[in-house]
Parts: C-alpha cells; sequence; structure tokens
C-alpha cells in the first residue's frame, strides 16, 4: 500500500468500535481527507451496509486512487477530488461525514471552510463525526499532543493542534449540534455533531 500509515493501522479498531454505534442506521458516509484509503478500506469492509466515498485533494488523489484500485470492495465508492475552500463541494449529499486527522493539519480558514462545506453537505437529521488530538480550554490532554503541536508547528505554522471550544463553535454556527464527545486511545477524541431534521 502506498503511503502506508502506522498510526492509522494502529488506532482504527478503536475508532470502529466507537463509530459502529454512531453509524448504525446510516446509508452514505462521506469521508473528507482519505490519505491512503486505509481507514476507508478498514471501516466499510465492517459495515457493508454503508457506501462510503472517499475524497482528497488533487495533490494526493492518485495514491488513494491507486490504493482503493488495488483493495477496494463493493460498497467503497469511486474517490473524488475534494478541496473543502472550493465554493461548492462537488460530492453527493451524504447522512454522514467523517473526517480523521485533518483538522491539525489544515489551516484555520481550511477549518472554517470544512465545517460551513460539512453543514453544507449533511442531509438534515445526519451527522458530522471528526477523529484527532484537541486541546481544552486551551489545555492539551497530554505531554506527548503538546510535543506533536511544536513538530506540527515547525513543518507548517499555519497547523496546530485545535482548542475543542473554537471548533465547536464553527459547527454550532453552521447548524450542527455536539451529541457526542468520546475520549480515545493514543490521547485522540471522536467528536460527533448531528444536523436538525
Amino acid at each position: 500500500m502506498l503511503n502506508f500509515s502506522p498510526s492509522c493501522e494502529r488506532n482504527q479498531q478503536p475508532i470502529f468500535e466507537q463509530l459502529q454505534g454512531f453509524l448504525a442506521d446510516s446509508r452514505h458516509v462521506l469521508e473528507v481527507g482519505s490519505g491512503s484509503g486505509q481507514h476507508a478500506l478498514f471501516f466499510a469492509r465492517r459495515m457493508a451496509w454503508l457506501n462510503w466515498q472517499p475524497t482528497e485533494l488533487a495533490m494526493n488523489y492518485e495514491v488513494l486512487r491507486a490504493n482503493l484500485m488495488a483493495e477496494g470492495g463493493d460498497n467503497i465508492l469511486l474517490p473524488r477530488m475534494l478541496d473543502v475552500c472550493q465554493s461548492r463541494w462537488d460530492v453527493d449529499q451524504a447522512d454522514v461525514i467523517f473526517t480523521a486527522n485533518t483538522l491539525h493539519i489544515m489551516g484555520w480558514p481550511q477549518v472554517e471552510c470544512f465545517f460551513a462545506g460539512a453543514a453544507a453537505n449533511i442531509e438534515p437529521g445526519g451527522q458530522l463525526i471528526v477523529y484527532g488530538p484537541f486541546r481544552y480550554n486551551g489545555e492539551y490532554t497530554s505531554a506527548s499532543n503538546a510535543e506533536f503541536e511544536r513538530w506540527l508547528q515547525q513543518r507548517d505554522p499555519a497547523s496546530g493542534i485545535r482548542n475543542f471550544e473554537a471548533v465547536n463553535e464553527l459547527a454550532d454556527a453552521a447548524g450542527l449540534k455536539l451529541r457526542a464527545d468520546v475520549t480515545m486511545p493514543a490521547n485522540n477524541q471522536l467528536l460527533v455533531w448531528g444536523r436538525s431534521e
């Protein structure tokens, strides 16, 4: 597999154990920032009732496409290119939008675009599910997350671990209400927002 991620491999089982409950009544998942496709492959194989739509930026698209063509399943749709800040997302509406480990890679303007775009592309009654590290009241949940942020910002000063309160404010402004905040292994969170009917 191209661009294989060991951390993705380690974390996908605990994420799946949470997702299967949240997605029990869902039909169509739009994944933003699918990377290598490891999550799409792992989750879609275990939740055969879902159609899983992977997406990636243009510069990462060919790797994702190659991995999914080699290993994909019947319920994994052909990947699409997606830049969260394009004026209209070229995707079908979904009842779930899922993203893992993307908000700390994006710059803050892209995070704002992500929440606005997600709200516009979630069906009424649908969910937005975000996995990754967050700060609470400006505090890191672990010393390793503080170290991780230092590494992120040396690599790209626009990136960084986001404050939960700031992203929740974006979600709220977009009409998405927090339904769950689940503490996960490896100092991560699984945040679930819902769009009202």
